[in-house]
């Protein structure tokens, strides 16, 4: 079994702290799903969040998803001009025989745009 690093993101219409649920559990449920991943792959999970949001911090919807035996982090993204607001990212560590090129990293909504290149 190998470890590997999955990417995603997602954008928030607004900064509520049951939309950020809403929105960062559908990520999270995404990432598992299109990677054929249970929370016993998961190693740990980054999350970052532009510094617009405020609401809540986006672990707690992982939390909230059953996920609670994983080390989360959350920390703030970068303040920089003209970039997309109210994203939160996820960097997540698995476990998977998936090979680096098949790993689907998972940017949903508006928040595609931030990585065409990987972006599935």
């Amino acid at each position: 079994m190998a470890v590997r690093a999955v990417r995603g993101a997602v954008q928030l219409d607004v900064d509520e702290a049951g939309h950020m649920d809403e929105r960062v559990g559908a990520l999270l449920t995404a990432v598992l799903d299109r990677n054929g991943l249970t929370t016993d792959d998961l190693i740990s999970i980054w999350f970052t969040a532009t510094p617009d949001l405020h609401s809540d911090f986006p672990a707690a919807a992982a939390r909230k998803l059953g996920i609670v035996d994983v080390p989360l982090i959350c920390a703030q993204e970068l303040d920089i001009e003209g970039a997309m607001p109210r994203v939160v990212r996820v960097l997540a560590h698995i476990e998977s025989d998936l090979p680096r090129t098949e790993v689907a990293h998972v940017y949903l909504g508006a928040a595609a745009a931030l990585r065409k290149d990987i972006a599935q």
